[in-house]
């Protein structure tokens, strides 16, 4: 009787319940709860749907949570927050369906929690120092770029090359293959491009019109390398049955440097070598084995070296010597070793100061002395620093994190965090820095500081513009 009795009075007081429940009108407050959290739950399943097809999109929510009351208490606005919460008291006239930037047809720029965070009042009451402009064109994510004077150079995964003035659309060039992934320009007007095929092309400006551009060769050029085919010391093995000519890269060229006053361009690339070329005659003077893997950059630096990263965690040192009748690039120094890919490089000439960024958000820097010894380690970004670039005093970092940290180097050598830009939706790829001409009605140059125009590109497919100055 008692096992028959819990049952029916169960029932009986679940049918209270639901009566009760009924009776206090909540009916429709608890519909609206259930529609509600399916809107959640639709935004979930449709920022997941665009994060797999796009991880790089990825940025912080900005819906609020479903709440009436006034009296909630407001979040402080942070990009490190998950969810970011409005100041707006008026809350019932707004959905979290409307709040949500992956639901609405215009741009969420405006509403994101990056954008707030870039519009600081230190910029806004300094206006030497912010962003300046944007540029954005929809022909793939930015991996490469270089600036001459007023104009900058753009390489995308679109196979072009855009020229830019005055964040206009001023020229571009097109080749017949290879993602864009590296970008120099020379003192004579010459633009060199390494290309995801391996290959190296060379476009110069019309003096007659300098708004076009042509092609005007390839490294290593079409007459060498036809007479280095034909001997087959001049081959190497890549892979099992499968000889190439050594003096031409057969996988992605990833990274470029010049030494103008030396007269060498020196290339990096997914084939694990480091050639040398020398621009009076596009010839390669050397093809060098240098990492256990992928060379990701390379940086030429003070008192002939050269230094190179890879994915293989080492940052090697190479020295240019005269050995007979030749000059080579020797190992002279292997300043790190290490589980973490070495991203980016950027040397410091005036202060003889190498820095070395990593894969896993580090930036590690060495100073020139008797030999180059390790000074410090940076810590700025939450994942890989993909990009650096030296601009005076300052050291520029780019991350997969959207950031972009400036950094000034101080008398002691350390350094200190000047500010953080934060207004990119994808990961930056790509820096590059060029100080500003001062105006005769300029008075920035009383404190003794000089002012940099900053190109960031990124793999939300935008180049932004910012000024920096020392003082920051």
């Amino acid at each position: 009787m008692a096992i028959q009795d819990n049952p029916s009075h169960n029932d009986y007081l679940r049918r209270m319940t639901f009566a009760a429940f009924l009776k206090s009108g909540s009916l429709a407050s608890e519909e609206e709860t259930y529609h509600s959290d399916g809107d959640h739950h639709n935004h979930g399943v449709d920022k997941q749907n665009s994060l797999s097809t796009n991880s790089d999109s990825q940025r912080p929510s900005n819906a609020s949570s479903a709440s009436s009351d006034s009296s909630s208490p407001i979040y402080p606005l942070s990009p490190w927050n998950q969810t970011y919460y409005p100041n707006n008291e008026n809350t019932t006239s707004f959905t979290s369906a409307s709040q949500s930037p992956w639901n609405q047809t215009c741009s969420p720029y405006h509403k994101s929690p990056w954008v707030y965070q870039t519009r600081n009042s230190d910029f806004e009451d300094d206006p030497d120092n912010g962003l300046i402009g944007t540029v954005v064109r929809q022909e793939g994510h930015v991996y490469s770029l270089a600036a001459s004077r007023d104009l900058l150079f753009t390489g995308s995964d679109s196979k072009n090359i855009r020229v830019w003035k005055d964040l206009k659309d001023y020229s571009g060039f097109k080749s017949t293959s290879g993602f864009v992934k590296a970008i120099v320009i020379t003192g004579d007007n010459r633009v060199f491009t390494g290309h995801q095929d391996g290959k190296i092309r060379v476009w110069r400006g019309s003096k007659k019109n300098p708004e076009r551009y042509s092609r005007v060769g390839s490294l290593p050029t079409l007459k060498e390398f036809l007479t280095k085919s034909v001997n087959p010391r001049n081959y190497v093995e890549v892979r099992r049955r499968k000889n190439v000519v050594k003096i031409r890269h057969f996988d992605a060229v990833s990274c470029m440097s010049l030494n103008e006053d030396l007269g060498l361009l020196y290339s990096g690339s997914w084939d694990k070598t480091l050639k040398v070329w020398r621009l009076s005659d596009s010839k390669c003077l050397e093809s060098i084995e240098a990492h256990d893997d992928a060379v990701n950059t390379v940086a030429a630096g003070f008192d002939d070296l050269v230094f190179t990263g890879s994915a293989d965690g080492t940052l090697k040192v190479w020295k240019r010597e005269v050995q007979g009748k030749e000059t080579k690039h020797v190992l002279v120094q292997v300043l790190m070793k290490q589980e973490n890919a070495v991203t980016a490089l950027a040397v410091n000439l005036t202060d003889g100061v190498v820095y070395c960024g990593s894969s896993d958000g580090t930036v590690n820097f060495w100073e020139r002395q008797k030999y180059l010894t390790h000074k410090g380690t940076i810590h700025g970004h939450r994942m890989a620093v993909l990009c650096l670039t030296s601009a005076g005093s300052l050291l520029l970092s780019g991350g997969a994190d959207k950031n972009i940290c400036v950094w000034r180097r101080n008398d002691g050598g350390s350094h200190t965090c000047l500010s953080v830009l934060m207004d990119h939706d994808g990961p930056v790829k790509c820096l590059t820095a060029v100080e500003e001409a001062e105006d005769d009605g300029d008075n920035h140059g009383e404190k003794g500081d000089r002012r940099w125009i900053v190109y960031s590109g990124s793999l939300d497919k935008s180049v932004k513009v910012w000024r920096v100055t020392d003082y920051a």
